[in-house]
């Protein structure tokens, strides 16, 4: 039901969050038949904890091309997008009365904060505040189970939904209404990095598009996949297409046929199966985080089984810092700063250093990732987290790696190692004297 307007005037504010995009945007799509329509996106503020604080400089560069590229396609539509620091439950409360707004709508999140967050808007801004669904593969409606009953369990999950439709793409907008009158748009800042050599990926619909293309098409890419996926670097040794999907740029039902029509024009094979597997892990994660709730940040995770460990400073600063008793992971934790970027398998390895090698909290490595990953995505992030320390879905209780195996494996001759510099001196472990002992 649209809520009452104003003398006849439906003045609206649609407000961005993970779905910077035009394509495939239902909530979008849904206030685009409003009178006047004003597009806000606050600027992230993620809450100091973990002994980490802010965003890294490559999430944020990714961050700020991604706005410019949808404040550009809003602009060629008669659009603007106003962004915005600060609390949204205490600016949409005065956007909303300044320009008589009747409505606000914006797309659904996992979240906790975010949760939070909305429930604090909606309960001061006094209008119809509607959620629209997020960047995900299937409605919630298409699911074969209410989210209570869902399995905990990555395989029930995929043997119950992969044979389930995937939804048309919804088409960008030929024209949009304009804004209110008298609201004013500043320039977005400039980017403090550019991006790193080591992956040079920037944001917004079209340079996702550009590599969606390259990645499946030119290069055939996705035909092989299923043998190259754990490659700590290569341009096309796997999608990479993860960062455009984290902030929304790119829709994950874009890429999912895509991905079809690639089977169904060039091949159909285990490799291309594979890819539609971890689609599907994404869409796994998205879904088990609704129903987990607080306690994908827990220590003990979805069970509740809490590891015993402690905190010791020294070990976390050399592991974020790439200066381990590790080569490799030395060498995964500079590419991971200076890029923004880091392989599944790499992601894997580092994680493993920390739990089990380090003996750390896993929450303190998440939240490393977080500050720093262009495709920062809550609820992929801390579910795998939880799978590789043993107090998520992984029903054999967590993944231990040999890391000596691990570089033999994947960095056989050390050419990636020396490439990150995961091989320059490290500090002794401990500095045992009396006046410092590891907390």
């Amino acid at each position: 039901m649209r809520a009452i307007s104003f003398s006849g005037v439906m003045r609206e504010i649609y407000w961005f969050r993970d779905d910077l995009r035009l394509q495939d945007n239902p909530g979008l799509l849904e206030h685009a038949q409003a009178t006047a329509l004003l597009c806000v996106f606050f600027w992230p503020r993620p809450r100091p904890w973990c002994n980490v604080s802010g965003i890294g400089v490559q999430r944020e560069r990714f961050l700020l091309e991604s706005l410019q590229a949808l404040r550009d396609a809003l602009r060629a539509r008669g659009q603007d997008l106003l962004v915005l620091h600060g609390a949204p439950e205490l600016l949409l409360p005065e956007l909303a009365a300044q320009h008589r707004i009747a409505r606000i709508g914006v797309a659904s999140s996992v979240g906790v904060d975010e949760q939070r967050q909305l429930e604090r808007v909606r309960g001061r801004v006094g209008i119809p505040l509607e959620l629209h669904p997020a960047n995900t593969l299937f409605r919630q409606e298409q699911l074969p189970f209410v989210p209570g009953e869902m399995p905990r369990q990555f395989t029930p999950f995929r043997e119950r939904v992969e044979a389930l439709d995937v939804d048309a793409v919804q088409p960008v907008p030929d024209a949009l209404p304009p804004p209110p009158r008298g609201a004013r748009f500043a320039a977005l800042p400039r980017a403090l990095a550019s991006p790193h050599p080591g992956f040079t990926a920037r944001g917004g619909t079209a340079a996702g598009e550009q590599r969606l293309y390259d990645w499946m098409w030119r290069e055939r890419a996705a035909a092989h996949y299923k043998d190259t996926r754990n490659a700590l670097d290569g341009l096309y040794a796997s999608g990479r297409l993860s960062p455009w999907l984290a902030n929304g740029s790119l829709s994950v039902r874009q890429v999912a046929l895509e991905l079809f029509r690639f089977e169904r024009e060039e091949t159909r094979n285990e490799s291309t199966r594979w890819f539609w597997q971890e689609l599907l892990w994404r869409e796994f994660f998205h879904w088990r985080a609704r129903v987990d709730g607080v306690r994908l940040f827990a220590p003990g995770g979805i069970g509740g089984r809490r590891a015993l460990c402690c905190f010791e400073p020294r070990a976390f600063a050399r592991w974020c810092a790439g200066d381990t008793d590790h080569p490799l992971v030395n060498a995964l934790m500079r590419q991971l700063v200076q890029t923004g970027w880091m392989s599944n398998r790499g992601r894997q390895i580092a994680a493993s250093c920390l739990v089990n090698e380090l003996g750390l909290d896993w929450r303190y490595g998440a939240a490393f990732f977080e500050k720093h990953l262009i495709d920062y995505d809550v609820a992929s992030n801390y579910g795998n987290w939880q799978y590789i320390a043993g107090v998520g879905c992984d029903p054999r209780g967590g993944r231990h790696f040999n890391l000596a195996k691990q570089a033999a494996i994947f960095d056989p001759d050390g050419e990636f190692t020396r490439a990150w510099g995961g091989l320059r001196p490290v500090q002794p472990r401990y500095v045992v004297d009396a006046a410092d002992w590891p907390i």
